[in-house]
């Protein structure tokens, strides 16, 4: 059977659902230069969605740089891997490439390999180090390159959020902005994982990337979207699922993208031609055990307050969690406690808080916490 959900990995072409609104701002965006900052939570689409607007735009006017910087720990690595992204995108061919480092990082001697299948994309270290260059030559290389090739370059970073953990990570973010605030010819697409870390860099007033972009919220894609795209996906093979059950798989993974996708799929592959109750119950049992070892780990190191915050969550409770009775209730501490606990839940990506309300991140983790811990 041809797998007709794709999940936990950027989906593209009839996989992609929707977003026509967000991809005709996204592009937009891309064909002014106008630097945008997408933010949500995981698995909403973010990666999927840049790459959609990569494939539609005009290439006679637009060369578009796509990077990600997660296994990034350092100010040097990030800028070899945006000084390799950037020459390999407008190089294309390896000779190319070296003839433009050459011209534009004279003082480097990389190391270039290629495959045996010339198909095979060729492998380039450039070795960049402080003592070589500053960290504004190699920042304004992608302004450089544009002239060159005479168009606009759009950088998308994904994993953006890395640059927080930098040593020295204020002092390297304000030489980033300084010289990207500057350019003409480049404009940058930013984006992560982590929720949090990404607000605080763009919206907090204290950080150097504060008002960089102009700043997206992806919103969940909406029922009624959803609606004829799986129902398609299970008459494609053959399967019928009714509206009512479609509801039932979004709103039970809280309209996440991948987790749409990823429960929709378990259902196709427990029913058999017409989806039930039974088919509804194995696949959302087989979605928590899929994820039963992550959420384990998750909650290995967990000190007994943590766990017994996220219990209270887990049990509905949204009122005052620094009240005597909810403080009693759940075991957590003193009221100066509550503070400590969820500056901490929020670091490890396990909660969120909007305003004053204080949600479990994860509906699978939630549902894994109900069936784990109710006690």
């Amino acid at each position: 059977m041809k797998k007709a959900f794709v999940y936990g990995v950027a989906v593209e072409g009839e996989n992609f659902t929707d977003r026509i609104e967000e991809t005709r701002r996204l592009k937009r965006d891309f064909e002014n230069g106008q630097n945008v900052v997408l933010i949500s939570p995981r698995r909403m689409g973010k990666t999927s969605l840049v790459r959609r607007v990569i494939s539609q735009v005009d290439t006679n006017k637009i060369a578009v740089v796509h990077l990600d910087i997660y296994d990034c720990r350092t100010e040097y690595e990030f800028y070899n891997k945006l000084a390799t992204a950037v020459l390999k995108q407008v190089s294309k061919k390896g000779e190319l490439m070296l003839r433009n480092i050459k011209e534009f990082l004279t003082r480097l001697t990389p190391r270039v390999s290629f495959g045996i299948d010339p198909a095979n994309e060729m492998s380039v270290s450039l070795g960049i180090a402080p003592e070589d260059y500053s960290p504004e030559e190699i920042l304004q290389l992608p302004e450089k390159m544009a002239h060159k090739i005479g168009k606009h370059i759009v950088i998308c970073i994904d994993e953006f959020q890395q640059i927080g953990n930098f040593p020295d990570s204020i002092d390297v973010q304000k030489r980033i902005r300084g010289v990207w605030q500057l350019q003409e010819e480049v404009s940058y697409c930013l984006y992560g994982s982590k929720k949090h870390m990404l607000t605080n860099l763009f919206q907090n007033k204290r950080m150097p990337f504060y008002q960089f972009g102009d700043i997206r919220f992806l919103q969940p894609i909406a029922l009624d979207d959803w609606i004829p795209f799986i129902r398609g996906k299970f008459e494609e093979s053959g399967l019928l699922i009714s509206d009512e059950q479609i509801t039932r798989i979004c709103e039970t993974v809280e309209y996440q993208s991948s987790y749409v996708q990823q429960l929709a799929w378990n259902v196709m592959l427990c029913c058999d031609k017409v989806v039930d109750e039974t088919a509804m119950e194995e696949a959302l049992d087989d979605l928590i055990g899929q994820s039963s070892i992550l959420f384990l780990q998750q909650t290995e190191g967990l000190s007994s307050y943590q766990m017994n915050f996220l219990k209270a969550l887990v049990a509905g409770e949204t009122g005052d969690f620094t009240s005597a009775a909810i403080l009693k209730k759940y075991h957590l501490g003193t009221k100066s406690n509550i503070s400590r606990l969820t500056d901490t839940l929020i670091k490890k990506e396990l909660i969120e808080k909007t305003g004053r309300t204080i949600t479990i991140a994860d509906p699978v983790f939630r549902l894994w916490m109900q069936r784990e811990h109710n006690d």
